[in-house]
């Protein structure tokens, strides 16, 4: 029989043991995994995207009591005793089956807790189908086809808007400019050959019947292609009242580089952002696009109401030597938001994480972005990401719609020459 002091002793040793074993369970770190295209025409975009995510990383894994975020407060995953976030990157050079593969490889090989990218729509397609078949939950952070959140999955979640979001507030601006009597009737469509061109181009051409524009072209394009001059021939002959371009920022590039070579200046360009919202887009076509007109998921408006925007745009830029912008901001978001529910469902278990996805709701003043707040629906969508329009003008981006959010007037129509 045991006596009291070697029982107490056994059960002290047995809370020990206890005690051990639950922080053995808790992981020391929790791995995501972040796929773009790393190498290629889009890698720039790929590398910015790594500053953005190193950025969060930092912000999670240290203590940012200066920053109004989630998980800015204390240091690491509190949920999981303060497990610190790595983030594992794969190339999927802008493929799509690519990307399929590399997905596989990040849940099988390297055990990632969940996914997030893609930059391309079409890679974000077979990414998050190989994600849902794994259990495990993705994260699209940048990508805007709406058909992707219409696919009944439940592992996809999108915090962003999507291009219905996107060209509708497009339309809403150039509703707004008839009817302070500016000349808008006919539109241009030029589009990429993928998901997010073709995506785009159905959401603006149901747009522009129901709201009573005249398309006078309807131009489809092989994404990266060599040359653009018969488009560019035809967008001339057509000459819009506003060009509506859906391209990635190599495609961007040569758009308006040809419209410069074949002397067509747009009255208006209203774009599906893509390439048109890089910094390296505008370094490389300068004053030929001076008051072209973009919609967006972020602006550095915002740092005058909310100083965490401008803190945080800090960091980038000193990782960088650029600001913050409309893929970098969703992207760093994208990461803050999937780490904040692994935090809440204290495990790195597939199904735990993507229920407590399901039951997010944060404040849109708890981010950097002007949305509402960040809640997903049923799809998997956040429905409440509120875009905007923002004009380049004078070296920078400046939100110009809608009225609520804006600090410029429109400059209409882009050119006067």
């Amino acid at each position: 029989m045991l006596s009291r002091r070697e029982f107490a002793g056994g059960a002290a040793a047995l809370a020990t043991a206890l005690s051990t074993g639950a922080r053995a369970q808790a992981p020391q770190e929790v791995k995501i995994g972040a796929l773009y295209p790393l190498s290629g025409a889009s890698a720039q975009i790929g590398n910015d995207a790594k500053t953005a995510f190193e950025t969060a990383v930092d912000i999670i894994n240290n203590a940012h009591p200066e920053l109004d975020l989630p998980l800015g407060k204390e240091p690491g995953l509190p949920g999981l005793g303060g497990a610190k976030i790595r983030v594992i990157y794969a190339d999927h050079q802008g493929d799509p089956q690519k990307g399929r593969a590399e997905a596989e490889r990040l849940i099988t090989q390297e055990k990632v807790t969940a996914l997030v990218g893609t930059y391309q729509s079409a890679v974000a397609a077979t990414v998050s189908q190989t994600a849902e078949r794994y259990g495990v939950p993705f994260l699209s952070a940048d990508n805007s086809s709406p058909s992707l959140h219409r696919r009944g999955l439940k592992y996809f979640f999108r915090a962003a808007a999507h291009d219905e979001m996107f060209s509708a507030i497009m339309f809403d601006f150039l509703d707004s400019l008839k009817k302070k009597g500016q000349k808008v009737e006919t539109l241009a469509l030029f589009y990429e050959d993928t998901i997010f061109g073709t995506d785009s181009s159905n959401v603006q051409r149901k747009l522009a019947g129901e709201r009573g524009y005249k398309l006078v072209a309807d131009i489809k394009y092989r994404a990266n292609s060599p040359s653009l001059t018969a488009e560019v021939q035809q967008l001339k002959a057509a000459n819009a009242d506003v060009l509506l371009p859906s391209s990635y920022t190599t495609d961007s590039i040569l758009l308006v580089k040809t419209m410069g070579e074949l002397g067509y200046k747009p009255k208006a360009i209203l774009a599906q952002a893509a390439g048109f919202s890089e910094q390296t887009f505008v370094d490389a076509v300068g004053k030929q696009v001076e008051n072209y007109i973009t919609r967006g998921s972020f602006s550095l408006d915002l740092a005058r109401k909310r100083p965490t925007v401008g803190k945080v745009n800090e960091m980038f830029k000193a990782k960088s030597g650029r600001d913050l912008n409309d893929n970098t901001a969703r992207e760093f978001m994208a990461l803050l938001l999937l780490a904040e529910a692994i935090d809440r469902a204290k495990s790195t278990d597939g199904a735990k994480i993507r229920e407590a996805l399901a039951t997010t709701n944060i404040p849109g003043e708890k981010t950097i972005m002007p949305w509402k707040k960040v809640g997903y629906a049923e799809t998997g969508q956040n429905n409440d990401a509120d875009p905007v329009l923002l004009q380049y003008t004078g070296g920078k981006f400046l939100t110009i719609f809608p009225e609520q959010a804006a600090v410029a007037e429109a400059v209409w129509p882009m050119s006067k020459s």
